[in-house]
């Protein structure tokens, strides 16, 4: 990983790319309800469609809001900080809710506890290069590890609902848990260095 340094971008909040990232925040409270009404409060599996919906709308504004970014040349410095936090909710509060309602359980909890100790770690690093007006930037790997967390947890989100359609919905939901888990390991490692290597330098 290679780390640049670059003077912040004047703050757009209001720019489309941002405001589809206020999309994907929006939805997180919106999916968490889906899936405890359907769960905790016993709503019916038909909810869990529902949620579902509302998890891949809010997973496509994560492709569209850097496209929109790169081609209108729209980037920020607020839009990079709001992108990665808006990710890291959505993730985050899905994985807490699948380990709630027993979708994530056993040996597959390690792999969701992986991901989000690595979403931490990273987080505290952006936070202390970012005192160093070091920007980290983001690798192809990372996003191929995000898309992977997206699929498998849309996956984990249809759960039983899925699998009384194709009884494998649920399965391959954790297997690409575990491959996403493992991607993360590499890329978190990948953003230690960096730190370390900033770290070593001060």
């Amino acid at each position: 990983m290679t780390t640049v340094t670059n003077p912040p971008s004047p703050a757009r909040p209001v720019s489309v790319p941002n405001m589809l990232t206020y999309g994907r925040i929006a939805a997180v409270p919106a999916v968490v309800a889906c899936m405890y009404w359907s769960d905790i409060l016993q709503g019916g599996l038909a909810l869990r469609w529902v949620a579902l919906v509302i998890f891949i709308a809010a997973g496509v504004t994560d492709f569209f809001d850097g496209y929109f970014a790169r081609i209108w040349g729209m980037h920020s410095s607020f839009g990079r900080m709001l992108d990665p936090i808006a990710d890291k909710l959505l993730v985050a509060s899905c994985l807490l809710m699948l380990a709630a309602n027993g979708t994530i359980k056993g040996w597959s909890l390690w792999a969701a506890i992986v991901i989000l100790s690595r979403e931490i770690l990273v987080s505290g690093l952006r936070e202390y290069l970012a005192e160093l007006r070091v920007s980290v930037p983001v690798t192809w790997l990372a996003k191929w590890k995000t898309t992977a967390q997206l699929v498998a947890i849309g996956f984990l989100i249809l759960g039983e609902a899925g699998d009384k359609i194709v009884p494998v919905v649920t399965m391959t939901g954790l297997t690409l848990l575990w491959v996403s888990a493992i991607v993360t390991l590499y890329t978190g490692w990948d953003y230690f260095r960096a730190g370390v290597r900033h770290l070593i330098k001060e």
